[in-house]
């Protein structure tokens, strides 16, 4: 078995940066977080933080990049053929719903929703970014369909038909404070359900 690698001084100074900038970021949001605060809350040099990040901006959409592709990519969701589809489709939407529920998730969009508000091209540049990740669940699909257990015309489709159906109940409602955060039982419920739904319409 091989020993967890050490970390670099200079990865654990990015790292606590990282951190220290969620707390700034929640805090005073992004237009009222400065490279000194950023320094300060990290324990670390403004320097230091330059050397990492160019900007509070750059740091901003590093952090928000991180958070999504850390959504799509939630759960292990490798296609089991023995499997029943159910019970893998489940395990994986219940991952992601657990990751876009959790309360960091919430507060830091919340964050990025109002730091993008007005800079259209600024949130279309982070989309495009998140493009070039391929979520877990498309993998996971594109392997049933061959497998000939799910007939999906429109892989694209299916997918963005998926994480509405779960976002209109754990993240959206969450992010603009009219419901209140899933419990664990919820979370499951609607990992349940959206893939009975799901399956009803693409199972084979």
């Amino acid at each position: 078995m091989n020993a967890p690698q050490k970390i670099t001084r200079s990865e654990q100074k990015r790292q606590d940066i990282i951190r220290a900038a969620k707390r700034a970021f929640l805090t005073y949001g992004v237009q009222g977080t400065s490279m000194d605060v950023l320094a300060a809350e990290a324990g670390v040099s403004k320097r230091t933080v330059y050397n990492h990040f160019d900007s509070k901006e750059a740091l901003f959409s590093y952090i928000i990049t991180s958070l999504w592709t850390q959504a799509v990519q939630a759960g292990s969701c490798v296609y089991d053929p023995a499997r029943p589809l159910r019970d893998q489709l489940c395990e994986a939407l219940e991952a992601e719903i657990e990751t876009i529920n959790s309360q960091e998730y919430i507060e830091l969009n919340r964050v990025a929703l109002g730091h993008f508000f007005y800079q259209p091209d600024a949130i279309k540049e982070e989309v495009a970014r998140l493009a070039v990740t391929e979520k877990a669940i498309v993998r996971w699909i594109n392997a049933a369909v061959k497998d000939g257990r799910l007939r999906v015309p429109d892989v694209t489709l299916a997918v963005q038909q998926l994480h509405n159906l779960i976002k209109g109940s754990c993240f959206w409602p969450q992010l603009m404070h009219i419901e209140p955060m899933l419990d664990a039982q919820a979370k499951r419920l609607l990992a349940e359900q959206t893939a009975d739904l799901f399956l009803a319409r693409y199972g084979v």
